[in-house]
């Protein structure tokens, strides 16, 4: 997949760009294949989504999908954000803590390719224990059209629109968050997607 424009195109990206080389290079060393998704480098053994490189403002990661189920008794990995349930990153800040890493990067992969062989599954029982912010209640119950809209989400969609709205501290501020988002819920589309 080296020809594929879009491959190309995230490896040209100037932040990160010799440590997403680098992890890159690391990780079809270890035999997995290359896909573009989600506009980043994603990385599947027999179809089935294994790691993902990142390139944040502070860092660099390795995104592993299953990543709540490696062995991990050092702690390396860390959670991408409070509510991730199946996530796990290691991060880097340099290319230098990428080639020290090497040894544990293969590591990782090799047990998160060993999950997949392993057809083990993530519990996102969590998912289902939302707990919906009075202002998107209130939204619901007010306009039918939204309800349907929202309804009609796929559950991860709308899980990300409660933990938005619901992170907000205020209520101001959750009722603006449910005024932005009702557009992006009327095109059927999630909080992060444009």
């Amino acid at each position: 997949m080296a020809d594929d424009p879009s491959v190309n195109d995230l490896l040209g990206k100037k932040n990160w760009n010799t440590e997403r080389r680098a992890l890159r290079d690391l990780i079809l060393d270890c035999g997995l294949e290359e896909a573009v998704k989600w506009a980043k480098l994603c990385y599947t053994y027999k179809g089935n989504n294994v790691v993902i490189i990142y390139g944040k403002k502070n860092h660099c990661a390795l995104g592993f999908f299953k990543g709540s189920l490696l062995e991990d008794p050092d702690d390396v990995l860390v959670r991408p954000g409070k509510h991730s349930q199946a996530m796990r990153q290691m991060r880097f800040e340099s290319l230098e803590e990428i080639a020290d890493s090497e040894d544990l990067i293969r590591e990782f992969i090799e047990k998160a390719v060993q999950a997949e062989k392993d057809g083990l599954e993530v519990d996102f029982s969590e998912r289902d224990d939302l707990d919906y912010p009075a202002e998107l209640r209130d939204a619901l119950d007010d306009d039918a059209e939204l309800a349907k809209a929202f309804e009609d989400l796929t559950p991860g969609r709308q899980r990300s629109y409660v933990l938005h709205i619901g992170d907000a501290r205020k209520s101001e501020t959750r009722a603006r968050r449910v005024r932005k988002a009702k557009p992006k819920i009327m095109m059927g589309k999630g909080h992060n997607e444009r």
